[in-house]
């Protein structure tokens, strides 16, 4: 009998010196484990991203520590090799259970392959929009401004579209602006250019523009394209619109809103109207404006 199945007591028992030995093999895998994590961070936090560093560190920790786990099931004289099948037959029957997981994994494979996006980054994806807080194999979580928890499955990042916000350094802005259809559009145009060349936060390159977008109703459209850094997109767009609206002010340019006028045929009965005066008319005035409404 060799010295190993001399540890193991009749009956299939194991010792207290197995037992201490395999939590001995266990305990130096979390610490080996642990520490390889470490170093690995520190050497390659330059060259990869941090949700590869993330999930990269996790493969070797779990790779060590499994290694570690076996040798302490066997010290406790365990077969590897049936464990292994039955492991093996245990892993069939949960990939047949957990399709959905598994197309979950692959997709995240191949999310990290491709590198749509990183922690940090602001996604919008089907209606909602927030920041990247972790990639996982499984799922990538969001958090959005108004501060909730959304958990997105890899599958569906694959199969559906996504908007990364932030994954080029500037962005455009568009804002459109209507005014009136008396007003001189060169002159409107010349004013909007003017407020952003004299903006530093507006780049002069990739260049400002102008285009005349529409004929509404009440109005003439006109989009005007500005670009700066991502960081400050939402302030600026802000911004603009207020003074947008105290130069057109000052300038004297209306910007319409949509108006409603009531007609009534010659069919119809006359359309009721009261004349309200801030001092109180006697009555034989107020008389004579109902009676004169009348005839009209």
């Amino acid at each position: 009998m060799s010295e190993l199945a001399a540890e193991v007591a009749v009956g299939g028992a194991i010792t207290w010196i197995a037992a201490i030995k395999a939590l001995a093999i266990v305990l130096a895998g979390l610490i080996i484990g642990r520490l390889v994590t470490r170093i690995f961070k520190r050497v390659a936090a330059i060259r990869l991203g941090i949700h590869l560093l993330s999930i990269y560190s996790r493969l070797i920790f779990y790779s060590i520590f499994t290694l570690f786990a076996v040798s302490a099931i066997h010290q406790l004289g365990f077969e590897i090799s049936v464990l292994l099948g039955a492991a093996g037959i245990l892993t069939v029957a949960l990939g047949f259970a957990s399709q959905t997981s598994a197309s979950n994994l692959i997709s995240g494979l191949f999310l990290l392959g491709e590198k749509p996006f990183q922690v940090g980054d602001v996604l919008r994806v089907e209606g909602d929009t927030g920041e990247v807080i972790s990639i996982d194999l499984l799922s990538v979580k969001l958090r959005t401004f108004d501060n909730l928890y959304v958990r997105i499955p890899n599958e569906l990042l694959i199969k559906s579209k996504f908007v990364n916000l932030t994954k080029f350094p500037i962005r455009r802005m568009d804002l459109v602006v209507g005014v009136a259809y008396r007003e001189n559009l060169d002159e409107v145009i010349k004013l909007l250019l003017e407020l952003v060349h004299n903006d530093p936060r507006c780049l002069e390159e990739p260049q400002s523009f102008c285009l005349v977008t529409g004929f509404n109703s009440s109005s003439v459209d006109i989009q005007l394209s500005v670009w700066a850094r991502r960081e400050i997109v939402r302030d600026l767009k802000s911004e603009l619109m207020m003074r947008i609206k105290a130069a057109f002010d000052q300038q004297g340019i209306e910007i319409p809103f949509p108006h409603v006028s009531l007609y009534s045929g010659s069919k119809t009965e006359p359309i009721p109207v009261r004349l309200m005066v801030d001092e109180p008319l006697d009555r034989g005035s107020n008389a004579e404006i109902e009676s004169d409404l009348r005839d009209r």
